[in-house]
């Protein structure tokens, strides 16, 4: 007798043995199903009054927390403060200052989407420096940005890379944010957590971070000439200008020179000597494009330091 044959006559012999469950509802087939096959288990149906007391169905596994996530962050530059220090600023009318960035600009903004520097560096990467602590370097950086900012075709990143002792966010009024070390430290982190919006529309703030020991070390890695590439490459039209340490003070401002298309050296009228001058242009000699802005320079007589035009 087959299998199946044996199967039917078993629920033959249980309808005879009791005819009471006959009428008893089950899932369609699966009784005979279960004698057919004898490895397949079918759960079956609970009752409509059971259902309430029936146990609660697992809830999903909970899915593990995901990183938290810091959007871009929006400051309020005070322009009229700046203003007052002396900073460009599109508001504060034509000015000498103004002018004088406008014709500092040009040039840099002509190489910046030329073909690569001789070390291969891309040209729109420009660091600012100076020989000694005190020249300007901070304040030319910050007027240099505000001046391209004004550009119709170039937005602007300004890098605070002073990692020893940072100035831009304190120059501008702002507070101490998450920055450049935070990023080269924190691999969780990106330039989206990180970098300031500001009210100037074309520029933007990455700030130098928490200090760091190993600022050379880290300035130097495999991390860091990944970033610099981001930063150049992302926007076609993108400027970053990086405030960098002394060159005669740190080793920081020499390696971050190597990741640059194009080199200011602020010197300090009057007062830094040739010696300096020479010593810090020594420690550039692998940089092909090295440019100088002799900063603070007196006034000449008879031309106003503030003037503007009228038409009609």
């Amino acid at each position: 007798m087959s299998i199946i044959e044996k199967a039917a006559s078993r629920i033959d012999q249980k309808r005879s043995a009791a005819p009471a469950a006959g009428n008893a509802p089950h899932p369609e087939g699966a009784h005979d199903a279960h004698d057919a096959q004898e490895a397949l288990v079918v759960t079956p149906a609970v009752a409509p009054a059971a259902a309430a007391h029936a146990a609660p169905a697992a809830s999903p596994s909970p899915q593990p927390a995901r990183p938290q996530k810091f959007s871009t962050r929006r400051v309020d530059l005070d322009l009229a403060r700046m203003r007052e220090l002396g900073l460009v600023t599109a508001a504060a009318g034509r000015t000498r200052l103004l002018e004088d960035f406008r014709i500092i600009k040009r040039p840099l903004l002509n190489r910046a989407f030329s073909e690569p520097a001789a070390n291969g560096n891309p040209n729109n990467l420009i660091m600012i420096t100076s020989s000694l602590p005190g020249e300007g370097k901070t304040y030319c950086a910050i007027n240099l940005a505000m001046s391209i900012a004004m550009e119709l075709d170039h937005t602007v990143l300004l890098v605070d890379a002073d990692v020893a002792r940072p100035s831009v966010l304190t120059t501008l009024g702002l507070p101490a944010h998450r920055g450049l070390m935070d990023i080269l430290t924190d691999d969780k982190l990106d330039m989206a957590d990180v970098m300031l919006r500001t009210n100037v529309d074309t520029l933007s703030i990455l700030p130098a971070g928490t200090t760091h020991q190993r600022a050379t070390e880290l300035l130097a890695s495999s991390t860091m000439t990944k970033m610099v590439s981001e930063i150049a490459n992302r926007y076609p039209d993108r400027i970053v200008i990086f405030d960098s340490p002394p060159l005669l003070l740190t080793s920081e401002s020499r390696v971050l020179a190597s990741h640059m298309g194009q080199i200011v050296m602020v010197v300090e009228a009057q007062t830094t000597t040739q010696h300096a001058v020479k010593e810090a242009l020594s420690q550039l000699k692998d940089c092909s494009n090295v440019n100088l802005i002799y900063n603070k320079t007196r006034e000449i007589p008879g031309i106003e330091e503030t003037y503007d035009y009228h038409y009609g």
